[in-house]
């Protein structure tokens, strides 16, 4: 029996916002995986992993999952005994949704009643994104559900607003000058504390009121332009939501891409903005001309994700 592979998943839009009812864009990243194995735990971090799934089982056993989605925590714990570990390349602490792979695998193997991800109803979508939510708070202490919903369906979503969310496709990638990579910021982040730092700003009315009537509008509109392949308009709005990050955003961008990121808008050869709650790990560009911008992000390391 093959095991099944869950990929890492990438927010291209909508980190933050999503928390104030923004749109938001997530697709899989297949890069990096993970899938759950069995094996003696000769290694670290096999055993780790093992302990680690020891824990979370003993949560999951906790919570009060609706009937459609109950999972076989025996099973699971069982299997756990037998020599369970999650076999994963997927780096945790950058923005890339480690514990999302696993949470996924983890309700694929042991839900059940088994769901197929290519015929789930909207309505379904819905419902799998707020248990995955609870299965997930385990790792963040608060979580959308939508890092283990990616990785479950393996497609791009996009999120509506807080209650609608549905499959899109996404432009096909041509081999053209432009592309939207990663870059590795060369520290980890942490989910919590960023959040918090979120919520602190939240409470000042000034902040409120420009995260709704700026970054949520060139959220928006960048989305929007993405999807339909409209680059001006794109580039235009991902400049604004660029600049709008590196003012109101900025203990949330790593020191060492502080810079680089102002770079980006002063010469407008890329762009860059958070991938996840930012902190470290890895930031997002966006560029007309990659190689142009790879020159000028000399001593980062990159990865294209896609390429126009």
């Amino acid at each position: 029996m093959t095991n099944p592979l869950f990929y890492a998943k990438i927010i291209l839009f909508g980190e933050y916002g999503m928390i104030e009812d923004s749109q938001g864009l997530v697709v899989p990243y297949s890069f990096y995986k993970g899938t759950l194995k069995f094996s003696d735990l000769d290694s670290e971090f096999e055993l780790k992993s093992n302990q680690h799934l020891q824990k979370y089982s003993d949560f999951l056993a906790d919570l009060d999952l609706s009937g459609d989605f109950k999972l076989n925590i025996d099973r699971f714990k069982n299997d756990i005994s037998n020599g369970l570990f999650f076999d994963s390349n997927i780096p945790q602490g950058y923005g890339v949704g480690s514990s999302g792979a696993l949470v996924a695998a983890v309700f694929e193997r042991y839900s059940v009643k088994k769901l197929n991800p290519e015929n789930i109803s909207k309505d379904n979508l819905k419902k799998l994104k707020a248990v995955f939510g609870e299965m997930e708070s385990y790792f963040h202490g608060k979580s959308s559900g939508m890092d283990p919903l990616i990785c479950y369906m393996n497609l791009p979503i996009l999120i509506e607003n807080k209650e609608n969310l549905d499959r899109v496709s996404i432009p096909h990638g041509e081999e053209g000058k432009g592309a939207i990579f990663l870059i590795d910021s060369g520290m980890t982040g942490e989910t919590g504390p960023m959040i918090q730092i979120f919520f602190e700003k939240m409470k000042t009315e000034g902040f409120r009121k420009t995260l709704k009537e700026e970054f949520i509008r060139y959220n928006n509109a960048c989305i929007d332009s993405f999807l339909k392949k409209d680059m001006n308009p794109f580039f235009r709005n991902l400049k604004k939501l660029s600049y709008w990050a590196y003012e109101h955003f900025r203990p949330m961008i790593p020191e060492s891409i502080f810079n680089v990121w102002k770079k980006g808008l002063d010469s407008n050869a890329y762009y860059l903005k958070l991938c996840g709650s930012g902190g470290g790990g890895y930031i997002l560009g966006f560029t007309k001309d990659y190689e142009k911008a790879e020159k000028m992000l000399d001593g980062f390391h990159k990865e294209v994700i896609y390429r126009f």
